[in-house]
């Protein structure tokens, strides 16, 4: 496949992502966030675990539970607290910091250069973003808003090291790993520290269907296999396409209000993901003319 194709279908991700907020607020039980974390990894991760019949070896025990961690057992807890704490618009312009996080720690990590064109784009996604979902209502609950930061920088964290430890397997088999871990290393916790959950009806389950199979399984093989193809710094700006989606969905679905500011939004947040990827085929032109 092409650069551009394995752009699109990576975005297609974050997209799905996007249903995460309404999902949660109309579809799920309030006040449970480990709990539907949990929910959302483990059950996709042993199902895909049994499709692929395969268990990582040597170092890669440690990785799958470290990025298990990052990217789905504090980063999914972190998301869905703030998700309840917060309204949709605010917890996605605090997310929105990850790409620049990402920019950084691909430096450290990886090497990879810090170009002003990817800071102009990921300064341009989180003004995009804050036009397309902030409103004079939205409170800002300091506990909402750290989680929010914090499930930012795990994500990067993850993003980035995903990216950097390329595993001998396929994305389906990577994606499998780091669901189960994830799930895993919830168990204890929602054990201690929720209440068990109140019985499920045919809305809740449907919830827990999507977030599990489609917004986590399905959605992050995708988002692997991306990672496993294109930079971190590349795929991390898709993530503005998010709180996109989040707010067309508000709109088709719960009936909410699009003002021109937030039109306006849809078209900076655009342009933020257009910038980035331009940085990125800049780059691999300037390694491209430099390896000649």
């Amino acid at each position: 496949m092409s650069r551009t194709s394995d752009i699109l279908l990576t975005a297609l991700a974050p997209l799905v992502w996007g249903s995460t907020y309404v999902v949660t607020t109309e579809l799920l039980p309030a006040g449970y966030p480990m709990t539907v974390a949990m929910l959302r990894a483990l059950p996709a991760g042993l199902l895909l675990l049994l499709i692929v019949r395969q268990l990582p070896s040597g170092i890669w025990w440690g990785r799958s539970f470290l990025l298990g961690a990052l990217n789905f057992s504090f980063f999914q807890t972190m998301l869905f607290i703030s998700a309840y704490r917060l309204p949709g618009g605010v917890a996605a312009t605090v997310g929105a910091i990850q790409p620049l996080i990402v920019i950084l720690l691909a430096r450290v990590f990886i090497g990879n250069p810090i170009r002003a064109l990817a800071v102009i784009a990921g300064l341009t996604g989180m003004a995009g973003v804050a036009l397309l979902v902030l409103t004079p209502r939205a409170a800002l609950d300091p506990l909402g808003v750290a989680a929010g930061l914090a499930g930012a920088v795990s994500m990067a964290f993850g993003t980035v090291l995903s990216r950097h430890w390329q595993p001998p397997v396929s994305p389906l088999t990577y994606t499998a790993w780091q669901l189960t871990a994830g799930g895993i290393l919830l168990v204890p916790l929602v054990y201690v520290m929720e209440p068990a959950l109140p019985a499920l009806t045919l809305n809740n389950w449907l919830g827990f269907i999507w977030l599990g199979l489609v917004g986590g399984a399905l959605a992050y093989i995708v988002w692997f296999r991306g990672l496993s193809r294109l930079e971190a710094s590349a795929v991390a700006p898709l993530g503005f396409l998010s709180p996109l989606m989040a707010t067309i969905l508000g709109w088709a679905i719960l009936g909410q209000n699009l003002s021109t500011l937030q039109i306006s939004g849809m078209a900076v947040v655009l342009i933020s993901v257009w910038l980035s990827q331009m940085a990125q085929m800049r780059r691999a032109g300037t390694e491209a003319v430099a390896t000649r």
